[in-house]
């Protein structure tokens, strides 16, 4: 079990969006990979959620979140394996870890916690929740994003975590975050 939410070495950058949902971190994400002519790892409890409420019309449970971050970081390494000198990921395994304390479990499930604290990224995107909220079906609570945006942004200062806060409209996200990672790259 441990094998699959280790993340695997690879010698690349990488990018994490990150914050509450309906953020933008999927537009953004695209954005970003396309910009720079690279791969993007989709959220993997996207898929794996919506399948779930196609069939039993049931949200996130807890059982739901070692599948979905194992499923999140097999994703990931074969996407680093296509990535030019940067990957940009839609979460990571600490949004995972953020979810089970906040809205779950209240608590994180110790071999979950293990990797998302030991996988590394260079740079983390905190997504404001300063756009409108957009309900589909999988959202299910848009009067918890200030609370998750706060429990976000602590999550990574007190991981001491490399990160900025994107606010304002899709274009001044977007000029932010290649600002951003074009230091990373040296440009």
């Amino acid at each position: 079990m441990e094998e699959k939410l280790k993340q695997k070495p690879a010698d690349i950058i990488k990018v994490v969006l990150f914050g509450p949902e309906s953020t933008g971190k999927t537009t953004l994400a695209q954005e970003l990979a396309n910009h720079y002519q690279t791969e993007w790892v989709p959220e993997y409890a996207r898929e794996y959620l919506q399948e779930k409420w196609n069939k039993e019309q049931r949200t996130c449970e807890p059982h739901d979140l070692l599948p979905i971050a194992e499923g999140q970081i097999r994703l990931e390494n074969y996407l680093t394996e296509k990535a030019n000198n940067l990957l940009i990921c839609d979460t990571d395994l600490l949004e995972t870890k953020v979810y089970s304390e906040a809205y779950y479990l209240g608590y994180c499930d110790p071999i979950l916690e293990k990797y998302a604290l030991q996988n590394r990224y260079d740079l983390y995107l905190l997504t404001s929740i300063d756009i409108p909220w957009e309900k589909d079906d999988l959202r299910d609570k848009p009067n918890e994003r200030e609370r998750m945006f706060l429990y976000f942004k602590e999550t990574l200062e007190k991981y001491d975590r490399n990160f900025i806060i994107l606010n304002g409209d899709n274009g001044k996200r977007l000029a932010l975050a290649i600002k951003s990672i074009d230091k990373l790259l040296g440009k």
